[in-house]
């Protein structure tokens, strides 16, 4: 179903928001603790995800929030029975936001039966959110004049490879070989699909762990702008379907077009 704009634009306030919160973190001598998976957490993260929970449960108290920082791990059979729900990531590229590189961003997703219908992307060092709903997707500047986005199509000549400054592998770069003619860039979280959407980069792979609440966002932003993301055997990501929130291998694609799959090993 169409999303109200009421959500779109609730939505777009909550993760400034969240921005606002992350800033007054980033300006401090903060800590970095680690995960039960090794990863980086800070207070940001946790005060992102203060502000948009709050913020989420008085805009739409009936969805529920499937946050990345929530201390409560929703069980896979009762999250499954969601029809609709928002996915968030309170700061996402917690390595860079310690690096402090700015870039880092706020992810809020809903997602409706598995698809994630509308997606919002904040850069809280710049101020600009991306944003994309009902086959449409823009970029938003911080003085509110926005802009549609188009991914680049047809793709031709020497293509952009988006290659995250934090996870860089060996089968990643192997690609990159088997690409071709391309010209590598770096960036971190998930300001990569925002680019795509852009038409400022080509390719995105990630080979290794994400979970759900990394792409979703990016994902819902990246198709109405033309794009696609799917996994090795070429079907579009879907959300909430099995025990796991972990993601598998992907490629996000500016120009769906491309001969993507030539480009695979998926046997290696």
């Amino acid at each position: 179903m169409p999303v109200a704009d009421v959500l779109l634009e609730g939505a777009i306030a909550i993760a400034r928001s969240a921005a606002g919160a992350i800033l007054e973190v980033y300006g401090t001598d903060f800590g970095v603790q680690r995960k039960a998976d090794a990863s980086p957490v800070t207070a940001a993260d946790m005060a992102a995800h203060r502000c948009i929970i709050a913020g989420l449960a008085a805009l739409s108290p009936s969805i529920p929030v499937l946050s990345e920082e929530a201390t409560h791990v929703v069980p896979a059979a009762e999250r499954r029975a969601w029809p609709r729900y928002w996915l968030v990531d309170p700061l996402d590229g917690t390595r860079e936001f310690v690096k402090r590189n700015g870039e880092f961003t706020v992810n809020i997703a809903l997602v409706d039966d598995g698809v994630p219908v509308f997606g919002v992307i904040q850069a809280p060092v710049t101020g600009i959110v991306w944003h994309g709903a009902d086959g449409r997707a823009f970029r938003r500047e911080a003085d509110d004049t926005q802009r549609p986005l188009h991914c680049r199509q047809p793709a031709t000549g020497r293509l952009r490879v988006a290659a995250s400054r934090s996870h860089r592998d060996a089968r990643t770069l192997a690609l990159m070989t088997r690409i071709g003619d391309t010209e590598p860039v770096a960036m971190g979280s998930s300001l990569k699909f925002c680019l795509l959407a852009e038409g400022a980069l080509d390719v995105y792979p990630r080979f290794g762990p994400t979970s759900e609440w990394d792409t979703a966002a990016g994902q819902a932003i990246l198709e109405p702008a033309g794009g696609c993301v799917v996994d090795p055997r070429g079907r579009p990501f879907r959300y909430n379907q099995r025990d796991t929130l972990l993601n598998g291998d992907f490629l996000a694609l500016g120009d769906p077009s491309l001969e993507w799959r030539e480009w695979l090993d998926v046997d290696r």
